[in-house]
């Protein structure tokens, strides 16, 4: 393979004829906006892109939050250490959704910036096939191993029932999951943000109306908040099939372009490689991680983390629809070889979640006992416990959106082995190998504080890879030769 990572997509279409619909098929009604990425002010654009992406993910996150004061206060201590256990697989499952879902996207829109409209339409439908068979494939093995599975992540035998009740409800929902995570991302690439939106919000709202009435209503416990989240899954998967169903989408789902193509299936797994890697690391990581608090904290050690989690992830979520806005924008203008643009597209994205996270470090010092008194159902010890672990876990806080931004920016411009390699730096590289150190000299204030040791660490190496990537684009003001949409083909 080439030093630059960069080989041509197959030249299926005419260029930019493909993309003003002169492809050979008729439009499908609605206008292509996607020169917009080219054109607009990248402020403008971000703004316009990131907003919707942000607003669906704060809403999926605070249905996160809401959904662990439900369980806490509903079902108890041992519930939240359920719902905490089964983590990891819910990871998984995000995992498989980033990788066809982020990766095809990826490859989407550097081919709309480069005019090959026919071949993106290849990829969303490859992706789309993708995403069901492995979504059926992760159904059929979680439901057949959930026990092992359950206590390989860290159930203890008070905690595995719960677990069990949660995860097996969760497991038949896995496809209409799979569906509305992953191929949203696409309704996003093709221009159409508050349409990906409204996918997240239908799914949340929906999700955040149900689990008081199952769990405190119908009785229904742990279990009613896992119908729940299934529930609103699968309404929000049936909303993304109409919509490429339908004439809004500007490439749609068609049965003759779902024939699976090796060359496009490899792209795709290449290109969604780096946040695939990473969720399957933080899988690992937290299959690893409940293990340690188990042996130095108990059960109610796994349940503080899921709070601490849930509100790290409330934080964090803007930032990752932050990412989701930015990337359509630095891929598009990638590969039409507007440099400029993208190096100022991820200046702006990395200055704003810097802002995010910093505003979080300040929150969670400031209200650590007030935030854990909200999913502790006046445990006392479950308090303690929590808020001095929260001042651990926040320490490093504000360097995480940079370090986040700046591994999206390499998948953005088609550098995959670059953004596995930042991505997996925090989790694999320093964080694993933490939570076997820090615990032997310090306990559970080792397991607690590798997190924020590790930000630090990785935060270091990222900006040792982005500062260069910057520094080359601003200077390459003519473009870049070998543009990519093909990130990673086998030697």
């Amino acid at each position: 393979m080439k030093n630059n990572e960069h080989i041509d997509a197959p030249q299926d279409g005419a260029g930019a004829a493909e993309q003003s619909g002169s492809s050979g098929e008729p439009s499908r009604g609605r206008k292509d906006n996607t020169h917009q990425l080219g054109t607009l002010g990248v402020g403008k654009l971000l703004l316009r892109f990131s907003v919707p992406a942000i607003v669906g993910m704060m809403v999926q996150s605070l249905y996160n939050v809401v959904d662990r004061i439900f369980i806490g206060n509903g079902v108890g201590a041992l519930g939240l250490a359920g719902a905490t256990v089964s983590f990891p697989f819910m990871l998984i499952f995000m995992a498989f959704g980033m990788l066809i879902g982020l990766g095809g996207n990826a490859l989407l829109s550097i081919s709309l910036g480069e005019g090959k409209r026919d071949y993106a339409g290849k990829v969303l439908n490859n992706s789309f096939v993708l995403i069901v068979i492995i979504s059926a494939a992760l159904t059929v093995l979680g439901l057949a191993f959930l026990e092992p599975l359950l206590r390989f992540a860290g159930a203890s035998e008070t905690i595995l029932p719960y677990a069990g009740d949660y995860m097996r409800v969760i497991l038949y929902g896995v496809v209409f999951n799979g569906i509305g995570f992953g191929m949203n991302n696409f309704i996003r690439g093709e221009g159409n943000p508050k349409m990906a939106m409204a996918t997240m919000l239908i799914g949340a709202v929906l999700n955040i109306i149900l689990d008081p009435l199952f769990i405190f209503v119908f009785n229904m416990g742990i279990g009613g908040a896992a119908w729940a989240t299934v529930i609103s899954q699968t309404i929000a998967g049936l909303w993304v099939l109409r919509y490429f169903l339908s004439k809004d989408s500007l490439l749609g789902l068609k049965l003759s372009a779902m024939r699976l193509d090796r060359q496009v299936i490899l792209r795709i797994l290449a290109l969604g490689s780096a946040p695939f890697a990473m969720q399957i690391a933080a899988s690992a990581l937290n299959t690893i991680l409940n293990n340690q608090l188990q042996q130095y904290g108990g059960d109610l050690a796994i349940s503080a983390m899921g709070i601490i989690y849930s509100v790290a992830m409330l934080i964090l979520m803007p930032i990752f629809g932050l990412n989701q806005g930015a990337q359509p924008i630095i891929g598009y203008n990638f590969g039409a070889r507007k440099n400029k643009r993208v190096v100022r597209t991820a200046e702006l994205a990395i200055f704003v979640a810097t802002a995010i996270t910093t505003l979080g470090w300040i929150v969670t010092r400031v209200f650590p006992e007030q935030i854990i008194q909200a999913f502790s159902q006046g445990n006392p010890e479950l308090v303690q416990i929590g808020s001095s672990a929260m001042g651990l876990f926040f320490v490093m806080f504000p360097l995480i959106g940079f370090q986040i931004v700046a591994g999206n920016f390499f998948q953005a411009i088609g550098k995959p082995k670059h953004a596995m390699l930042l991505s997996l730096s925090r989790q694999v590289l320093f964080l694993i190998p933490l939570l076997f150190i820090l615990p032997g000299f310090f306990g559970l204030k080792g397991v607690f504080g590798a997190s924020p040791t590790a930000d630090f660490l990785s935060s270091v190496v990222t900006a040792l890879f982005f500062f260069l990537e910057l520094r080359r684009l601003k200077r390459d003001t003519s473009g870049h030769p070998d543009v990519a949409v093909a990130a990673a083909m086998p030697e």
